[in-house]
């Protein structure tokens, strides 16, 4: 029945075929589905007759029935019950299909005359209705006529009056389309007006309006602070929000407070219950708890009136209550509760909006007619403006509330006539002040340069407080500097000399204010930072150029370096990474085919006339000599000339409102300038000092209050030391009242850097930065003019005490001077002071006056120990510290010709001059300190010149802003491309459970437990770089929400720094990111290789994250596999000749290392000892070293220098429980034929990692 073909089966007899369904039926019941389907679906009205002949053999037989197939299968019985119902249909509609058709036919007829019929019937009604709408025509037009004779004549009257009408609308019907049109477009952007509208309330009004009350966006502002539901945050680090809220409210009683203030909780509620505006000023970041219902405006009905429940009480609710709420915060990161409670509207400066207020103010100081016209311009238009509006809003109302035909209207006609003579008018003038308009503008646009320059002037200046926390400046400061520069620069024929001359002037006079409160190390930064900005306006800096100078750059192909012997691997990477740039693609391949001449910029002692970019790969210490080469090319000599800082220049410039803020650096005292000064002043009995500090707060105001009353000069000293009564400091000078306050009044301010400083003071005081002097010479100029001749003669033994004193204070400008080389000199700066100096001098002139033998060991043990390291926390440091008093503390310095240097321009005179003669030998001494003076190579000079050129770089890149494209490529690009490298080099964590199965718990091998940590650690690292790299990437594309965690992780992948989030879980390293991720794959590349061929020959020690570890482990197996007790075990050490490679078995006893950096000194492999540095080689690669454990060793005594190993170049970590520093790792033996002190001034260590 289904059409299938049968299969051809061996019939019972031999030689014969029979019919088989079973294997086609088999097939069918595959699908159950489709088979049921293929049943339900079949074609029953067209059984072909063949088909029927052959189930009739089934039909007849007595076997094929339902009761009979049940007992056998129920599924068969349904298909045997499908079967005869087909056979049985089958037959019946063969003798019901006649009667059908029959049927058919029937209903066809009936049909056709049914059509028939009603054709007849629509006929008749169209006739019917043609004669209705006749007799209705007629009707209508019999009527028509007896109205049109009646309105004949009422036509020819009002046809007059729509004529006067026409004209006199005429003029207005363009201006309507055009309203019409601009309707219409509105209705049809509505919606996309509410989102962009919801978006700019939401972000534009956080992140980009700027400016104040008197431009477009400052309008905007106020129409968002007047018609928002929410109160207002306003963002406003320069304080503009605060001055117009302060004009807006004066009328009104304005109540202003700080959540710091004792009674602020009092003030707003007295602001809430009278009606009040109230102004909550400098919140930081979260928002006191009690304040949340007036910030959701919880009101409710008690006894018929409005009240609020604040606090523990329920008070009245006034409905006039306004609350504004400021914060100084110029970047603040809001928690989204407090951003859907406030409408946040940000009032920091934009470029666009300071450029429109400074064209503003140069127009008016240079061309104060033109300024004037325009005013008068913008009223007059305003005006007229006016009028039109009123005379269309009079017509239209004419027109709206005119009853009947407009042309009956008498009264609206007159008006049109009248209105439309006045317009003519107004529009006339209104076309002859927009021409005087344009004319006045064209020469306002002359002046734009003038406004751009200090634009980008002010913006280097704001950004200077993300270096420095006491770098703040407020915009009325740089106003003054700004109108001052206008009235003070040359006057010119032309107006763009003038322009010219306003410039340079208001850009040298803006940096010579600015450099008196910048330490020296910022100086050149700042110059460098102007010329930079202002060649970047100007298109004349690739930004992809300037992103590499500041932070390097990512190597996208590696190349075999083609010179080693002198270009070393950071150099080589350096050059690598700048040939991927799109001006300098092909730099590697010249470098390479010019050696010689880059060899030459290389040994130059000048390099520094070449790009900045070639000298970073090649000379990174020259950078801030090319530096200073560029800010003269670009701006002038002037800018890198010293600034001197006067006080008589700063107090020039101060009031009584304002304070003058010495900000210090370590070991400086501004104290007795500043009496000398009062001195001069005549002030020195109106001058009161105080110390700040604990409980002094109170007598510091008293104190205050009084010097303000008689106009005394105040003093108050160390603000850092109290920063929980910087609040009140600052709430006191807010309060000084100009016309109340003695003009003679001012108040002299000192602090070191402090976050607690207040931003206010800073912002508008006048600031100067107090350092100490640069340079040996200097420090022992310092020291020798504080003595007098009777005072160099007042010891018994004077001879003595004259080599000594000069022995001591070069020693003590020895420890000065010896932190800037950084780690070299020092792991950690210690703030040595004059006071330091001055206990040491005193106890000199104590023990040579009470002994008759000079006591060297006491006065080695007091300075060194006691007086100076007193302050020292390192153990190493303080062996240095003993190593270099050695040298000037001991007998041989006596000697009129013992000199403290090898060349011999540092030594001992003659014990018979006196103070004037030492004064003249200081003051012929080099400017400029040599190495050898501190026992240091030459190379430290190079090193100190590195690191200050990359700390300057470093400076800068934190004042990049943060929407910035360079060449076509967004910040986000950029961040987004970095973050996709990294994770595609990522290593995928490592199967802890595998490494523990391989490498279990075993007494007789620690080193399996130390492999397991470190595994433990790494994942947990690649774990975390992972995730948040991958959080990330989402932010960008909007799917997450870009907290302030991945904001900052995203500016340090832009800066190729490593994120302070990978950091805190990661071991020390000082590595820029790019380096940072090559190193971590080559930790896990170690690893694996461990896990993989089992315990390596030689251990790479730098490959740890914690080596301690490692070498903790080495002692216990030897420990153990001796049965000696571990703390009576230390290590051996052996330098070997053989190479890593070499060494292809473990050692019997203790372990092989390498990886470690030699810096301050060389390893001689011929002569198996340490050895100077070749010149500009700073670091150098160390053989493998023998770790061999050794039980109660002692150390030798002379032949070897204990060298420490570090993990970092900084060397200086948190101090351990050891004593010792975190980035501490152990101190090894090397063979050497120097005595140790030697190295020790060297400050040679071995490093773990460099910085490249």
């Amino acid at each position: 029945m289904q059409g299938k073909k049968p299969k051809k089966v061996a019939g019972e007899k031999i030689g014969t075929k029979v019919d088989d369904y079973w294997e086609p039926g088999r097939a069918l019941l595959q699908d159950p589905v489709q088979f049921l389907n293929s049943l339900t679906e079949y074609d029953k009205d067209n059984i072909s007759d063949n088909v029927i002949k052959a189930i009739q053999p089934y039909i007849d037989n007595e076997e094929f029935q339902p009761a009979a197939i049940a007992k056998v299968s129920k599924a068969c019985t349904s298909i045997c019950q499908w079967v005869r119902a087909m056979h049985k249909y089958h037959f019946v509609s063969k003798v019901v299909e006649p009667k059908r058709q029959a049927l058919r036919e029937a209903e066809e007829d009936l049909r056709a005359t049914q059509l028939v019929l009603d054709e007849a019937k629509k006929r008749l009604k169209e006739v019917e209705d043609g004669i209705a709408l006749l007799q209705a025509k007629y009707d209508s037009c019999k009527a028509n006529k007896e109205e049109l004779e009646m309105k004949c004549e009422q036509c020819q009257q009002r046809l007059a009056r729509a004529d006067v009408l026409i004209n006199s609308l005429a003029d207005e019907k363009v201006r309507w389309q055009d309203t019409v049109e601009s309707l219409d477009d509105k209705i049809n952007n509505s919606s996309g007006d509410v989102l962009v509208a919801a978006g700019f309330v939401a972000y534009l009004g956080p992140f980009t309006i700027a400016g104040l009350p008197n431009d477009a966006l400052s309008v905007e502002n106020g129409v968002i602070t007047r018609f928002s539901l929410r109160w207002t945050h306003f963002i406003d680090p320069q304080g503009q929000a605060n001055k117009w809220i302060k004009n807006l409210e004066k009328a009104n009683s304005l109540e202003v407070a700080k959540l710091s203030d004792r009674d602020f909780l009092t003030t707003l509620e007295n602001a809430i219950t009278f009606g009040k505006p109230f102004l909550l000023e400098n919140v930081g970041e979260e928002l006191d708890p009690v304040l949340e219902p007036v910030l959701l405006k919880e009101t409710f009905k008690q006894q018929g009136n409005t009240v609020l429940k604040l606090g523990d009480s329920v008070i009245p609710y006034h409905d006039d209550f306004k609350m504004y709420i400021t914060t100084k915060l110029p970047n603040p990161h809001y928690s989204p509760e407090v951003s859907t409670k406030l409408t946040l509207i940000n009032f920091t400066l934009s470029p666009s909006g300071l450029e429109d207020q400074l064209l503003g103010e140069v127009v008016a100081a240079e061309r104060p007619d033109l300024e004037e016209d325009r005013n008068q311009l913008i009223v007059s238009n305003a005006k007229m403006r006016q009028e039109l509006k009123e005379i269309e809003d009079q017509i239209l109302y004419r027109l709206s509330t005119s009853e009947g035909n407009p042309v009956d209207d008498l009264e609206l006609i007159k008006v049109l006539e009248a209105s439309k003579l006045k317009a003519g008018e107004i529009q006339a003038k209104v076309a002859v002040a927009e021409q005087t308009e344009k004319d006045i503008n064209i020469t306002r646009l002359e002046y734009v340069p003038v406004a751009v320059r200090s634009q980008i002037l002010y913006f280097c200046v704001s950004d200077l407080s993300n270096v420095d926390p006491m770098y703040q400046y407020s915009l009325e400061w740089f106003l003054n500097i700004f109108l001052m520069g206008i009235r003070n620069s040359e006057k010119a024929d032309t107006l763009q000399e003038r322009v010219a001359n306003i410039n340079n002037y208001i850009t040298f006079s803006l940096y010579c204010n600015v450099c008196r409160s910048l330490f020296e190390k910022h100086k050149l930064m700042f110059a460098f930072l102007v010329s930079a900005r202002i060649l970047m306006n100007d298109g004349k800096i690739d930004m992809d150029e300037w992103r590499y100078l500041l932070s390097g750059g990512t190597i996208k192909e590696m190349k075999d370096n083609p010179a080693p012997s002198w270009v070393n691997e950071r150099a080589w990477g350096d050059i690598l990474a700048l040939s991927s740039l799109k001006n300098f693609s092909d730099f590697d391949n010249d470098f390479a085919a010019n050696l010689e001449e880059f060899r030459t910029i290389f040994d130059s002692h000048k390099p520094h006339r070449q790009k900045l970019l070639v000298l970073r790969c090649l000379r990174g210490d020259k950078i801030t000599n090319a530096m200073q080469d560029f800010v003269v090319l670009n701006l002038d000599q002037r800018f890198i000339e010293p600034q001197t800082t006067d006080l008589s220049v700063v107090f020039k410039d101060s009031t009584a409102t304002t304070p003058l803020v010495f900000v210090l650096s370590p070991g400086t005292d501004p104290a007795a300038d500043l009496y000398k000064f009062a001195e001069e002043m005549k002030f020195t009995q109106k001058l009161s000092a105080i110390s700040l500090g604990q409980g002094q707060g109170p007598r510091a105001e008293a104190m205050l209050h009084g010097a303000m009353e008689q106009g005394n000069w105040v003093f108050f000293q160390n603000c850092h030391l109290a920063p929980s009564w910087m609040p009140s400091l600052e709430r006191l000078i807010e309060a000084i009242d100009p016309t109340k306050v003695h003009p003679d009044f001012r108040l002299w301010l000192t602090s070191l850097p402090s976050n607690h400083f207040p931003v206010s003071i800073l912002q508008n005081g006048s600031k100067m930065t107090i350092e100490p002097p640069r340079g040996v010479k200097a420090n022992l100029l310092k020291s020798y003019i504080s003595f007098s001749d009777d005072f160099l003669n007042s010891c018994s033994k004077v001879t003595e005490f004259k080599s000594l004193l000069l022995s001591l204070c070069f020693f003590h400008g020895n420890m000065l001077e010896r932190r800037k080389f950084g780690p070299l000199g020092f792991n950690i700066p210690y703030e040595f002071t004059d006071g330091d100096l001055r206990i040491c001098i005193s106890q000199l002139q104590m023990f040579l006056n009470e002994y008759a033998d000079i006591p060297y060991k006491v006065l080695k043990y007091t300075a060194g120990e006691i007086n100076y390291g007193g302050r020292v926390t390192d153990d190493w440091d303080r062996r240095c510290i003993m190593s270099i008093l050695e040298d000037f503390y001991k007998p041989e310095v006596l000697n009129p010709d013992f000199a403290y240097s090898e060349s011999g321009i540092y030594k001992q005179i003659s014990t018979s001059s006196d103070l004037n003669g030492y004064l003249q030998y200081v003051k012929g001494l080099p400017l400029n300190d040599s190495p050898e003076l501190f026992g240091l190579h030459d190379n430290a000079d190079i090193t100190f010149a590195q690191n200050e050129t990359f700390a300057l770089l470093g400076a800068i890149a934190q004042l990049q802003p943060k929407t910035i494209s360079l060449g076509g490529r967004s910040r986000e690009e950029i961040v987004e491309e970095t973050s996709k490298d990294i994770l595609a080099k990522l290593p995928a964590p490592m199967n802890l459970q595998e490494v523990i199965r391989k490498f279990p718990l075993l007494y007789e091998e620690s080193m399996n437990t130390v492999l397991v940590q470190e595994v433990i650690r790494y994942n947990k690292l690649l774990e975390e770089v992972a995730q948040s790299l991958n959080d990330l990437l989402k932010a960008l594309k909007g799917l997450v929400v870009m907290s302030s965690r991945l904001e900052l992780m995203a500016s340090s992948l832009y800066n190729n720094t490593v994120p302070e989030i990978w950091n805190a879980k990661a071991y020390p390293s000082l590595k820029p990111l790019a380096s940072w991720v090559n190193d971590l794959v080559q930790r896990i590349e170690f690893l694996q290789n461990w896990i993989s061929h089992g315990i390596p020959s030689v251990f790479w020690i730098s490959g740890f994250f914690f080596p301690q570890a490692f070498l903790t482990g080495t002692l216990q197996n030897f420990a153990r596999k001796s049965v000696i007790s571990i703390d009576t075990i230390s290590f051996s050490f052996k330098v070997m000749k053989e190479s890593v490679k070499e060494l292809k078995q473990q050692p019997d006893v203790g372990c092989y290392i390498h990886g470690l950096f030699l810096e301050g000194a060389r390893w001689d492999p011929a002569a198996g000892q340490l050895a100077e540095s070749w010149p500009k080689e700073l670091y150098t690669e160390m053989a493998v070293i023998w770790l061999l454990p050794v039980p109660n060793r002692k150390p030798p005594e002379s032949g070897s220098y204990l060298c420490p190993i570090y993990k970092t170049l900084t060397r200086a970590g948190t101090l351990s429980t050891t004593g010792h520093s975190t980035n501490y790792v152990i101190a090894v033996e090397i063979p050497t034929d120097k005595p140790q002190k030697h190295w020790i001034k060297r400050g040679t260590a071995l490093i773990c990692a460099l910085d490249f």
